[in-house]
Order: structure tokens, then C-alpha cells, then sequence
């Protein structure tokens, strides 16, 4: 994806301007060099031979777009780790703010990466204002060793993330939150005593990594405007659109 070049300006709540985006470097690796060896184990040779042919993982991906979860669902219980820190994050950490955000994204697909600088210039804006936010990543890392916790420590680091970055090994959150793509957003709101309730369940904005519309987060700053203000939010909802969220592989005799 060719990086941008003009200056996008957007706005959130009351005056807020972001910078111009810059294309992510891209790390070249080396293949390091084999020589093979001069001798054949012809015992392993025949073993290898004989041997049943190996399972194969079965790995299923798409562009996929947020659906299926109904506005006003609770929130559901979690306890995940974050790798930067160690620590353990539970639903009931967030309990005295107003608003939640919640975040399923992962640090190889292009659609995060499309959006990642801009989305943590939203939540760092927002967070100031009383908004809680939490990112989760659920990737397999059977097929995208790239996601793991390593990686999204390092991915943390990089980008200053402000808020918590936590690890979905085994995809049960995912799968509690019906979280289907990267990026996906779960925006809940508290009223009073109750628990956090669904009241935001879509896009960032209109800009994809092809389309060649500006990144500006209009629809979910609008939505965190409007729950931070204890206003209604619409029910129109454009749905949030990125890569699937890479499921563990299922596995053919």
C-alpha cells in the first residue's frame, strides 16, 4: 500500500487536530544461508517413507464486517493479560468510568495498520475525558506467529499505546464479545449502578486502506461524544470492516 502524503485534519469533541500520517517502515529479513549435508540418513529416509502422511491445518480468513450483537448487550467478564506489563486486566477494573471502549485488533492486518496511529490519537483524546479503553487481540498464533504476545508487547511499545493491550489466547473473549474482525469496536456505557451496556457496535470511520477517503474517526468519536455526554446514540450503525479474526486452525485427517 503506497503511503499518503497529504495532511488529513480531523476533529474530535472540541478542537482536536491530528497530524499527518506516515507510512509505516517496512524491516526487511535476510534468509540465512544453508549448505546441505553431504551424508543421507538413509534409516530416517525410509521412516519419513513410510510414515502416514501429516494432518493438515485448515485455515480460514476473510474481510469480514462486524454484526450479530445486539445494542444494549452487558459486557461481558474477562481476565486477560497484558504482555507489555504482566499484568492481568479484569472487566471489573473499568467499573467506575462512565464509558468503555472496547477494541479487537492485532498488529499484522492491513486494516489496523491503515488506522493504528489515528486510533491512538483518538483514545489518548478521549481517555482524557473519562473514556476507559482496552485493545484485545485473539489471533491464532498457530497462524500468525506475528500476533503474539511478544509482538504486541513490542507493537505497545512502538506506539505508545496508553491504554491496556491484552492477549486472547485461547478466543474465549472473542467469541463472549461475538467479535469477528480486526478492528472491531465495542463501545459501552454505564448508568449508574448498572452494568456496562452496548450502545456503539461499528466502523471508525468511512476510510479503508484502498479507497482513498481521509481518516477522520467521525463515527466513533461521535459516538463516544454523544456517551460521554449521556446522550442517545443512533441505532444506524455502519458496521466496523477488516480482515477476520484468524480462529485456531481446525484440523483434516
Amino acid at each position: 500500500m503506497a503511503a499518503s502524503t497529504a495532511v488529513t485534519t480531523v476533529t474530535y469533541g472540541a478542537s482536536y487536530q491530528l497530524p499527518s500520517r506516515t507510512a509505516l517502515a517496512i524491516k526487511s529479513r535476510r534468509l540465512s544461508s544453508f549448505s546441505p549435508s553431504k551424508r543421507v540418513d538413509l534409516s530416517n529416509l525410509r521412516r519419513r517413507v513410510n510414515a502416514p502422511p501429516p494432518r493438515r491445518a485448515v485455515v480460514r480468513a476473510a474481510r469480514t464486517e462486524s454484526a450479530g450483537v445486539k445494542l444494549g448487550a452487558r459486557a461481558p467478564n474477562f481476565e486477560l493479560q497484558e504482555p507489555l506489563t504482566g499484568n492481568l486486566w479484569k472487566l471489573e477494573d473499568f467499573e467506575l468510568y462512565p464509558s468503555l471502549l472496547v477494541m479487537f485488533i492485532c498488529n499484522h492486518c492491513p486494516f489496523v495498520i491503515h488506522l493504528k496511529k489515528d486510533i491512538v490519537k483518538l483514545c489518548n483524546f478521549y481517555m482524557k475525558k473519562g473514556l476507559a479503553v482496552v485493545a484485545i487481540s485473539s489471533n491464532s498464533v498457530v497462524t500468525h506467529p506475528q500476533d503474539g504476545p511478544e509482538f504486541m508487547a513490542e507493537d505497545a511499545k512502538n506506539f505508545k499505546y496508553q491504554f491496556p493491550y491484552l492477549y486472547d489466547e485461547s478466543q474465549e473473549v472473542a467469541r463472549e464479545f461475538g467479535a469477528v474482525c480486526t478492528p472491531e469496536f465495542f463501545l459501552y456505557k454505564k448508568d449508574g449502578r448498572r452494568p456496562f451496556e452496548l450502545v456503539y457496535h461499528g466502523q471508525f470511520d468511512d476510510s479503508r486502506p484502498s479507497n482513498n477517503i481521509p481518516v477522520t474517526g467521525r463515527d466513533l468519536s461521535l459516538a463516544i461524544d454523544l456517551a460521554l455526554s449521556c446522550q442517545p446514540i443512533p441505532s444506524n450503525q455502519k458496521p466496523s470492516v477488516g480482515c477476520s479474526i484468524k480462529w485456531h486452525p481446525e484440523i483434516e485427517s
